[in-house]
C-alpha cells in the first residue's frame, strides 16, 4: 500500500478513521523556516467536522501536536511529524457492516484486495484520512506564501445549480461568508436549501470545487513526464470521493475551435502575459506564470440512511442494510481544504525540484 507522495517535499500520512490518531511524517522541508501548531491549526480548523448543519456532527476538535522537526520553533531539516487523536469514535456504529460492503464505497475492493479490512468509518478509506493531507498542505501553503504564491478554492456548484461567475479577486473574500465557501453570495443560498432539504430525506449531493494558484512562476514542470498538470491531476484525483478533474476550461474546450480556445500572448508590465486563461495557467506541461485553475467533480456522500441493496460475502447472499453513524450530506464544503493541501504540496515539491526554492535553508536565498 503506497502512502507517500512528492518527489522532493515527501508526505507520508497515516492512521485511520477509527484508530487512535492519524497524521503525517514530511521529509525535505527545508530548514529555517518559522512554524508552530497554530500555523497548522488554521488549516486543520476549515476541514475539521461538527461545523456546522452541513457537516457530519461527529464532534472532532482535530487539535494537532508537533513531535519532531522543529527547534527553537523553526524546522531543523529533520522529518516533520504532526499528529492528531481521534476523539469522538463511535465504532459501534459499524459492526453490523462486518462481511457487508456499503454501495459505493472502496469496502469491496479493499476486502478483494487485502482481505483484512478495517470497516469502522471506512478505516484507512475515510475522508478524515486528508487531516494528513491537510498538515502537510498547511506547511506547504505558508512557503509558498513567501514566495507571493496563494492557493484558495471554492464552490462553484451543488448539484445543478451553478455559482455566476466570479471576479477571481473576490473569490477568497466572498467564499468566507458562507458555510458553503460559496463565493456567490446569493447562489450559496440556494445550494445550502438543497444539502439540507437532502440531508432531512436521508440523501446526499455531489457538486464542482475550484481550486487556484496565483504567484505561480512560469517553468515548472516537464515537458514530457513530470508535466506540472499531470501531477495536480495525480494529487486530486487521490483525494477521495473525487471522480474527475479538469484545468482551465477542462472539458468545456472541446466545444471551441482552435481560435476560440488559444490563449493569444501580449506584453504587459510585469512582462508575457495571455489574453485569456483557458489553459489555466499550464502550456505544453509547464507554468505559464498566469493562475493555475483547477476544477474536481466530488461524488455525492456514499453513505447515506435510506436502505440499500448490497452483499454478505460470508454467506454469500444478497442482503439490505441501512448506514448508521455520522456522515456528510456534502463533501464539497470541507474538501476544499483539502484541494488547496493537496495543490500546494504538488507545487511546493516542483519549487524545490526547479531551484525556485532552496532546499536545505530557506535563509540561502
Amino acid at each position: 500500500m503506497t502512502n507517500t507522495t512528492g518527489k522532493i517535499f515527501k508526505v507520508t500520512t497515516f492512521g485511520s478513521s477509527h484508530g487512535k490518531a492519524l497524521g503525517t511524517i514530511i521529509d525535505g522541508c527545508p530548514a529555517n523556516f518559522e512554524l508552530n501548531e497554530k500555523d497548522i491549526q488554521i488549516e486543520l480548523d476549515k476541514r475539521r467536522p461538527g461545523t456546522s448543519n452541513l457537516t457530519t456532527s461527529r464532534n472532532e476538535l482535530d487539535k494537532v501536536e508537533i513531535l519532531s522537526g522543529i527547534f527553537k520553533g523553526k524546522t531543523d531539516g529533520t522529518p516533520i511529524t504532526a499528529i492528531v487523536f481521534n476523539k469522538d469514535k463511535s465504532s459501534k456504529d459499524y459492526e453490523y457492516l462486518e462481511n457487508k460492503p456499503r454501495p459505493s464505497h472502496g469496502d469491496f475492493s479493499w476486502i478483494s484486495k487485502y482481505g483484512n479490512y478495517d470497516y469502522y468509518g471506512g478505516g484507512r478509506g475515510s475522508g478524515r484520512t486528508t487531516i494528513g493531507i491537510v498538515i502537510a498542505g498547511a506547511i506547504a501553503k505558508k512557503i509558498l506564501a513567501l514566495y507571493n504564491i496563494k492557493v484558495f478554492s471554492h464552490i462553484t456548484q451543488i448539484g445543478d445549480i451553478k455559482a455566476k461567475k466570479i471576479d477571481i479577486n473576490l473569490i477568497e473574500e466572498y467564499s468566507k461568508k458562507n458555510n458553503l465557501k460559496c463565493a456567490d453570495i446569493e447562489v450559496a443560498k440556494l445550494m445550502e436549501e438543497k444539502i439540507l432539504k437532502l440531508k432531512e430525506e436521508g440523501n446526499s449531493i455531489g457538486g464542482v470545487v475550484e481550486t487556484i494558484a496565483i504567484g505561480v512562476p512560469t517553468g515548472l514542470g516537464e515537458p514530457v513526464f513530470g508535466r506540472l498538470d499531470g501531477e495536480i491531476a495525480k494529487a486530486l484525483m487521490n483525494i477521495g470521493s473525487v471522480k474527475g478533474v479538469e484545468i482551465g476550461y477542462g472539458f468545456k474546450i472541446t466545444e471551441l475551435t482552435g481560435h476560440e480556445a488559444n490563449d493569444e500572448f501580449y506584453i504587459s508590465e510585469s512582462g508575457v502575459k495571455t489574453r485569456n486563461n483557458k489553459s489555466g495557467g499550464i502550456l505544453g506541461g509547464i507554468s505559464n506564470g498566469m493562475p493555475i485553475i483547477t476544477r474536481i467533480a466530488v461524488k455525492p456522500t456514499p453513505s447515506i440512511s435510506t436502505i440499500q441493496k448490497t452483499v454478505d460475502l460470508k454467506k454469500m447472499e444478497d442482503v439490505e442494510i441501512k448506514i448508521k453513524g455520522r456522515h456528510d450530506p456534502c463533501i464539497c464544503p470541507r474538501i476544499t481544504t483539502v484541494t488547496e493541501s493537496s495543490l500546494a504540496i504538488v507545487l511546493l515539491d516542483f519549487m524545490l525540484k526547479g531551484g525556485f526554492i532552496p532546499m536545505h535553508n530557506l535563509n540561502m536565498q
